[in-house]
């Protein structure tokens, strides 16, 4: 008898043939709805569940969710040619007002206003301005079409007893702004209706102020696609290639300097911090902007290579897609969702990169749609995730056992599958008797092993899957209920099962689809025995 092990690491790997991958037994052919956890090992996602519960109410209808950002003690979800803030999920307030007083409205003046019609809204940017005196801050919306909108919320307690404020901003002569972005106490605006290479900044401390001191603009060669600080500098991200915006303050020496003449990027939409780094979609993966040790440079690394087929399939349809990121720090996660406008949301499909420190590890997401898609900290500093899909409803993202689909809940499909192992002997014949496999439940569990020889041949006969009936699920303490729990079980509990067949190479696949909690696998462990060579 021989044993053979492996720990589950390295994400999913696309790029590399088969034989390539014998050597890296870690790595995952398939790996979709799950996660690489940051502690190890590859976790099946969360779901998602109605932002407001069983009483969850959608915003606007059946009108497709734009854009949403984390506000206050709530959530702002812009949506048709509207905008609208809740704390609950139940009650929509809608915020795009006509004619707000300087000194703010009360609830019922507010709500009396007019309707500001955000004509054409597209896909929205939102940024965020602390004040110094101002209970919450102040959210800036840019929509593509029309004028920023700015608005912002004094008070606790009920809606009713809180003062609001709302006023619109225009960037230059022309209405529609794309991207904005907050860098050095300026507000940046970016992608403006018939001036796509010009980008724009406020006065100092002054968000609304385009005209006044310390305000102005500069123009670059290559149409505007994103804007986002990086330390004292401000990156410019254009179809073709790079810059960087410097001495924002200093109007003798402002200027835009080059970073790479043949990078560019694919979205907007995609650009994210992460680890001290901003990560982006370019045309031949995922990349990062980091700074060196030489004060003012700029290092550009791509760090997809694993899943290289899956990054050319959105870089080739990528007018096709809408595009959504966001990060997720406690998971020190960047999320990237992609689907057609007016797919079915269970098509919608997703990357999930984990940092690990040094490298980006990779898996898969189906049935995610994210049309608008946030994290953020509320006004507890507690980290909420949301999105909402193209039939207008809102969720709490990553959370639950299962996905929705119009409100009704379904399957998590989930596969993990390993490269063709053969155990360092390609030649030699294998009969395996049993595997372990280390898990770590968070509820009960029932998933499946299906083992697959000599490549999945149909030529060789290939056993059928075997459900994993009894997974422990330890108790803890001041938690279980006795009589329900199983005391002493291990939190990593090894699960054995005998196994059939024989080959030269076999690949290990564990899935499960059902509305079960999460489970890790951490690795596996292999009993065989060599049976000639041929």
């Amino acid at each position: 008898m021989q044993p053979f092990g492996l720990s589950c690491q390295g994400g999913l790997n696309t790029n590399l043939n088969q034989f390539q991958m014998l050597q890296q037994p870690g790595f995952a052919t398939e790996l979709l709805n799950f996660e690489v956890d940051p502690d190890g090992g590859y976790r099946r996602v969360n779901g998602f569940t109605p932002y407001g519960g069983d009483s969850a109410t959608n915003p606007n209808g059946s009108n497709s969710i734009l854009g949403c950002f984390v506000y206050a003690d709530g959530l702002i979800v812009c949506s048709g040619t509207d905008i609208f803030f809740s704390n609950d999920g139940i009650t929509w307030l809608q915020i795009n007002r006509n004619n707000v007083a300087n000194g703010g409205d009360n609830y019922s003046t507010f709500t009396s206003r007019s309707v500001l019609n955000r004509t054409g809204q597209g896909q929205c940017q939102f940024v965020h301005f602390e004040g110094a005196a101002f209970d919450y801050g102040q959210v800036i919306i840019a929509d593509g079409a029309n004028t920023l909108y700015v608005f912002r919320m004094e008070g606790t307690g009920a809606l009713s007893t809180r003062t609001f404020f709302a006023e619109t901003v225009q960037v230059d002569s022309t209405n529609g702004v794309k991207y904005i972005t907050i860098h050095d106490h300026h507000l940046i605006a970016a992608g403006v209706e018939n001036n796509l290479n010009t980008v724009y900044y406020s006065a100092y401390n002054s968000p609304t102020d385009f005209t006044g001191t310390g305000a102005g603009s500069v123009t670059i060669s290559d149409q505007v696609i994103g804007i986002k600080g990086f330390r004292e500098d401000l990156i410019v991200f254009s179809q073709h290639s790079l810059h960087k915006l410097i001495n924002i303050n200093s109007s003798s020496d402002i200027r835009i300097d080059p970073i790479a003449e043949n990078v560019g990027c694919l979205s907007g939409y995609s650009i994210q911090e992460i680890g001290g780094d901003l990560v982006f979609l370019a045309p031949d993966g995922i990349r990062t902007v980091a700074g060196t040790a030489r004060i003012g440079d700029t290092e550009l690394s791509s760090v997809s290579r694993q899943i290289q087929s899956i990054i050319s399939d959105i870089s080739n349809n990528i007018n096709s897609y809408t595009i959504t990121s966001c990060v997720i720090r406690s998971k020190s996660q960047y999320r990237l969702f992609y689907s057609a406008p007016t797919a079915s949301p269970a098509t919608a499909k997703g990357i999930i990169g984990t940092f690990r420190g040094q490298s980006y590890e990779w898996s898969e997401t189906q049935g995610i749609q994210a049309f608008g898609l946030v994290s953020g900290y509320d006004v507890n500093f507690v980290e909420r995730v949301y999105h909402g899909d193209k039939d207008g409803y809102i969720y709490n993202h990553d959370t639950g056992n299962s996905f929705l689909l119009n409100g009704s809940t379904q399957n998590i499909n989930a596969r993990y599958k390993t490269p063709n192992l053969d155990f360092g002997d390609a030649g030699t014949l294998k009969t395996l008797h049993y595997v372990k496999m280390s898990i770590t439940p968070e509820g009960t569990v029932q998933p499946s092993l299906k083992v697959s020889y000599d490549f999945d041949s149909t030529d060789k006969p290939q056993p059928a899957a075997y459900v994993l009936e009894s997974i422990p699920t330890p108790s803890v303490f001041g938690e279980a209920l006795f009589g329900s729990g199983i005391f002493g079980a291990s939190t990593d509990p090894m699960v054995r099962q005998a196994v059939q067949g024989s080959g030269h190479n076999v690949a290990f696949k564990l899935f499960s689809e059902d509305k079960n909690p999460p489970y890790s696998i951490n690795g596996f462990y292999i009993d065989y025995r060599p049976s000639g060579r041929r």
